[in-house]
């Protein structure tokens, strides 16, 4: 699940992509426009900024930018950055792999095996999505909005 850090994220990088070429832009501008607890904010942009996806720059004309092209960052890297990994559970995780202490045999595992499933699907949606797709689209891909149509019960 996105958390709240992972989503407010997401707002803010969405907010910045749309600026100008050169353009960059206050924390506090940010927050206000997305509804974002600024000290949040605060080291969420900094998180993204130490992992090279954000740059900031002090003084007049200061702020933040995206520190490459919208069509150059990966939402599935944002989203490892700020939430950790894609797996829904620990044992199906790539990254912080952790073994469930009720589990005989991990490699059997049906649950494991399933939420392995579940993972790839993420991972193959999100790593293949730029932040400009996300900007221009609402992140959705075409052949899914016609596969899975958001209902209002969703």
């Amino acid at each position: 699940m996105l958390t709240k850090k992972g989503k407010y994220g997401l707002k803010a990088l969405v907010d910045l992509a749309r600026l100008a070429p050169g353009e960059t832009a206050f924390i506090n501008d940010v927050a206000a426009r997305n509804n974002i607890p600024k000290k949040f904010l605060d080291t969420i942009l900094l998180e993204l900024r130490n992992v090279g996806i954000l740059r900031s720059k002090k003084g007049p004309g200061g702020g933040y930018s995206l520190s490459r092209p919208a069509s150059e960052i990966r939402i599935g890297h944002v989203i490892r950055t700020l939430d950790g990994p894609l797996a829904p559970i620990r044992c199906a995780s790539r990254t912080a792999y952790e073994a469930c202490d009720d589990c005989a045999d991990p490699e059997t595992c049906q649950v494991r095996r399933s939420m392995t499933d579940v993972r790839d699907a993420i991972a193959d949606i999100l790593d293949n999505m730029t932040l400009e797709q996300f900007v221009a689209d609402g992140g959705r891909i075409e052949a899914e909005k016609e596969e899975f149509p958001i209902s209002a019960a969703s």
